[in-house]
């Protein structure tokens, strides 16, 4: 006996995630934090290298991390060894330790004139200066993997909270 091919049965069009990598990122290895370090600090892109080593300290979200203020790593003119972020998802403090490296990163980025005056840590160039969007991290990201020869679609915003250095 033969199944007849009903209309409502096959696909219109080839899925969604067809030929992409889903499921979770991978975390960098520490040879890629270090490249990516390396590669930010030649181009004196202080901004970069201050949200990398702070998304590679803190371990946050991307939603998060870009939610940032001056005033949760800033106290009395100085970066603070620790801080803590409310997180956006669970409404739950989260306490993390700022490197040395990341307080010295960060402390050059806030000399930058494009600081001056910003509330948030990652000012956005748009509307009246708010944050970045997710989005446009999620762009540095990708900009950060493939600077050192890394697929992109393997790694993403979740990959700078896995990852663990030493």
């Amino acid at each position: 006996m033969e199944t007849p091919n009903l209309p409502a049965i096959r696909a219109l069009r080839p899925a969604w995630n067809k030929g992409r990598i889903v499921g979770q990122k991978r975390p960098l290895k520490p040879q890629h934090v270090w490249a990516i370090r390396v590669r930010l600090e030649l181009s004196e892109n202080h901004r970069d290298l201050a949200l990398f080593n702070m998304a590679i300290d803190s371990k946050l979200r991307g939603c998060d991390l870009v939610k940032m203020k001056v005033v949760d790593v800033m106290a009395s003119g100085q970066i603070k060894e620790r801080a803590s972020v409310l997180q956006c998802k669970t409404q739950k403090p989260v306490r993390f330790e700022i490197s040395e490296g990341t307080r010295a990163s960060v402390e050059k980025w806030m000399e930058d004139e494009l600081m001056v005056g910003s509330e948030y840590l990652w000012p956005g160039r748009f509307h009246e200066r708010l944050h970045i969007s997710t989005r446009q991290y999620a762009r540095i990201v990708r900009d950060w993997v493939t600077s050192i020869g890394l697929d992109a679609s393997a790694y993403g915003t979740h990959s700078m909270g896995r990852t663990k250095v030493t």
